[in-house]
């Protein structure tokens, strides 16, 4: 063999190796689809409450006894109290499932496909900070995640019967939120709505198994807005001594000191492709 012919073979080989793939069909149009999958909290980082307990907005304050000691020494945990005492400790919140139903649209130039897709969800998911006082005493809030929508952009890359993506765009959605506590003395009035909103972030894949019909996996990070809820702890049947009233005798305010729920989600899907 020639030394040209070699270099010729080389070329014709790297150029098979490296050449792009042909596209073995459009993605082109309408699609409407399902998934189901699990999905769990973002870890937390130590998450407290935190006080305004002069009632002047923010909330950076201590509450103290009488005796000018921090009533909530004991500290705080993520998840749902065991018992009345910090010694008792917490209960790690479980994921739950992540089911949903979908309709979008793509459009394909080349080997790059683009498109939006509107989604709605159900998403099983409870998250929970626990405080406790010296008195003792555990204060719960509970946020509990019901519906999720969302709208989201999409851009992926085709390669014969595959399809790779990214996908991002904007959530909304119901939260459950509550607070309970140990504490029979003072009152607790919450405050707040259900609704949140932020973003969703992800990537997937799907691939054409028949006539129309495509299967994927698909990863998804979900950020909601949550800075709404505080409970308001009035005097109830407690002493001006008490905490909660020293600084304000109408009492103090608290919530929990992360305003974001953040979960990461992993979805099978099934798609049907009208005219694919």
């Amino acid at each position: 063999m020639t030394l040209n012919a070699f270099r010729c073979g080389l070329l014709a080989a790297t150029a098979t190796i490296f050449a792009v793939p042909a596209v073995a069909q459009d993605w082109t149009g309408p699609y409407v689809g399902g998934h189901a999958g699990y999905s769990r909290l973002s870890d937390k980082n130590s998450e407290r409450l935190n006080f305004d307990t002069n009632l002047d907005g923010n909330y950076n304050d201590t509450v103290n006894t009488s005796a000018g000691a921090n009533a909530f020494s004991p500290g705080f945990c993520d998840g749902a109290p065991n018992g009345n005492s910090a010694a008792s400790a917490c209960r790690d919140d479980d994921g739950g499932a992540d089911v949903g139903l979908r309709l979008g649209y793509d459009w394909q130039s080349g080997n790059f496909v683009y498109g939006v897709v509107g989604e709605i969800a159900k998403l099983d998911l409870t998250d929970n900070v626990t405080g406790f006082s010296t008195t003792p005493a555990a204060y719960t809030f509970t946020r509990k995640t019901g519906t999720v929508t969302a709208l989201r952009g999409r851009a992926g890359y085709a390669m014969n019967d595959y399809l790779l993506y990214g996908t991002a765009g904007f959530a909304w959605a119901d939260l459950d939120r509550s607070f309970t506590t140990t504490n029979t003395a003072n009152s607790f009035t919450p405050r707040g709505g259900d609704n949140a909103k932020g973003y969703q972030i992800g990537f997937g894949t799907e691939k054409k198994v028949m006539e129309n019909w495509t299967l994927g996996a698909e990863y998804l990070y979900t950020s909601l807005d949550d800075d709404d809820y505080t409970v308001r702890v009035g005097p109830g049947t407690a002493p001006a001594t008490n905490p909660f009233l020293i600084a304000n005798a109408q009492g103090t305010d608290m919530k929990r000191s992360e305003d974001k729920l953040k979960a990461h989600s992993l979805r099978f899907t099934v798609t049907y492709r009208f005219g694919m």
